[in-house]
């Protein structure tokens, strides 16, 4: 069996989702984990899907067939496995938006080593304020030899530089 990591875009409209599903299900493929979206009018998401080794090449091409409905790319996927069972760790963030706040927490996390297994974020408008608020939602995974101690010092004096809240649920 072989991963495939789909990407996949295209203008958001109905029968999205299930054309993708029966192309991968008619070749005998199985959706195993995915994150969709629709932003700002677009429907975007990361589909990861296992297939038998000698089907990837024709899943490919109806993938690609759908073009025109959707943009999908495929990627190989690896198991992840790890010697060492990694340290996860949730981050909250809110506060008023500004550009940079992304960056300045994968920022710190890389300097500690951190993967980032999912974020979403939102802006939207501040209902007592007239501003905007941003908020996020971070998932990491903290390498065996990591202080996560450290991490929250060093996010918690971000928090007060970039004037955000940053809640840490660490392990």
């Amino acid at each position: 069996m072989s991963t495939l990591v789909l990407t996949v875009v295209g203008d958001d409209r109905a029968g999205l989702v299930a054309a993708l599903a029966d192309a991968v299900s008619a070749h005998g493929g199985n959706w195993e984990h995915s994150q969709l979206a629709e932003l700002a009018g677009t429907f975007a998401g990361i589909v990861v899907v296992s297939v038998p080794d000698d089907r990837v090449s024709a899943l490919t091409s109806a993938l690609a067939g759908l073009d025109g409905l959707l943009k999908v790319t495929v990627h190989p996927g690896t198991e992840f496995v790890a010697a060492i069972e990694p340290q996860e760790i949730a981050i909250t963030v809110l506060g008023n938006d500004h550009p940079g706040i992304v960056r300045d927490i994968s920022a710190v996390l890389g300097r500690h080593g951190a993967s980032i297994e999912s974020l979403t974020s939102e802006a939207r408008e501040a209902p007592m304020s007239g501003g905007r608020l941003f908020e996020a939602q971070v998932v990491a995974r903290l390498p065996r030899d990591a202080e996560p101690a450290a991490v929250k010092a060093d996010l918690e004096r971000l928090a007060a530089e970039i004037l955000v809240d940053i809640t840490l649920d660490l392990p």
